[in-house]
């Protein structure tokens, strides 16, 4: 069975910084391009960060809204996906959530998390 378990979110004040962990189970992430989303109530669901995985180049992309502020990371070895925060605005309070793409021989496959609440407040 599948799982992505983030941790790490939490109250900071504007400014501030988090890192968000995304980590998996049951799940090779070689063949898994890695995401975070993110939802703040009343609005869609965002993309904000892409890890892409497979034999592809291991690019990474960012939201405009994020890029220069956030930055992802990911460590198949040890199953896990990080999100730094920095710089963070009000604007940022969100659940943040991790999902996995699959790709190649996992190709049509589709995992989330639960998510984890970020909230920026002073």
């Amino acid at each position: 069975q599948v799982q992505l378990v983030e941790s790490g979110g939490g109250l900071v004040q504007p400014g501030g910084s988090l890192t968000l962990s995304c980590v998996a189970s049951g799940v090779n992430l070689n063949f898994y391009t890695m995401r975070w989303y993110r939802q703040a109530p009343g609005k869609e669901r965002e993309l904000v960060a892409t890890a892409r995985g497979g034999s592809v180049p291991r690019t990474t992309d960012y939201a405009d809204s994020v890029r220069g502020r956030f930055r992802i990371f990911r460590d198949d070895a040890r199953r896990t996906v990080s999100l730094q925060m920095d710089s963070l605005t009000i604007d940022d309070t969100a659940v943040y959530i991790c999902n996995a793409h699959g790709v190649r021989v996992a190709s049509g496959r589709e995992h989330w998390g639960q998510g984890t609440q970020v909230t920026v407040s002073s």
